[in-house]
């Protein structure tokens, strides 16, 4: 009598993207600081997106997670984040660019005698440039405000550590962010 072996199904490998409005490159940073858990994070999921971290000049279907990093600031960058939302399971808000537009949210103190920032002034003349510049929004927004967001992850930048968790839960599949976790605090 031989034993009946039962197959179990391959888990599909997690895909991961990231990716980066308006914002320093801080919180990509902070994620290159995992050092070796990066290779851990190999084991579980393929990084199929990253404008800091990748060679990939369009955002794919049928992501699993995204980390967006920056404020919205542009046109370009709301359908960016709209394309983002469309096309993946869980989107996540990391640094406080993205959970409350932090530096890049500054402009909006800094209005000349027509009510303009500099930074609209100055790309004022947009037109004949070589690429043109983005056409940017009258109020850069946090992500949220544009798309459904599935957690945030606070900080400028948040550590490697806390970012280190989050991929952890989720690739083992537990909520993103633990319910009795940490308060958010801005900073």
């Amino acid at each position: 009598m031989s034993p009946e072996f039962v197959t179990v199904p391959a888990r599909p490998r997690l895909r991961l993207a990231t990716a980066w409005l308006a914002g320093c490159s801080g919180c990509h940073m902070a994620l290159l600081d995992l050092h070796l858990e990066l290779i851990a994070l190999a084991a579980h999921a393929d990084l199929v997106a990253s404008a800091a971290l990748c060679d990939a000049k369009e955002y794919p279907d049928r992501v699993d997670l995204c980390l967006v990093e920056g404020a919205v600031a542009s046109e370009e960058n709301r359908q960016f984040a709209r394309r983002i939302r469309e096309r993946t399971a869980l989107v996540v808000a990391l640094g406080d660019c993205a959970i409350h537009t932090n530096i890049t949210g500054l402009r909006h103190r800094c209005r000349n005698g027509l009510g303009q920032t500099a930074i609209e002034a100055a790309a004022g003349g947009r037109e004949g440039l070589d690429p043109p510049l983005p056409k940017l929004l009258p109020m850069v927004l946090p992500l949220e405000a544009v798309i459904a967001v599935d957690a945030s992850l606070p900080g400028c930048p948040p550590s490697a550590d806390r970012i280190g968790n989050l991929l952890r839960r989720w690739w083992q599949q537990q909520p993103l962010i633990p319910p009795d976790g940490p308060p958010q605090r801005f900073g």
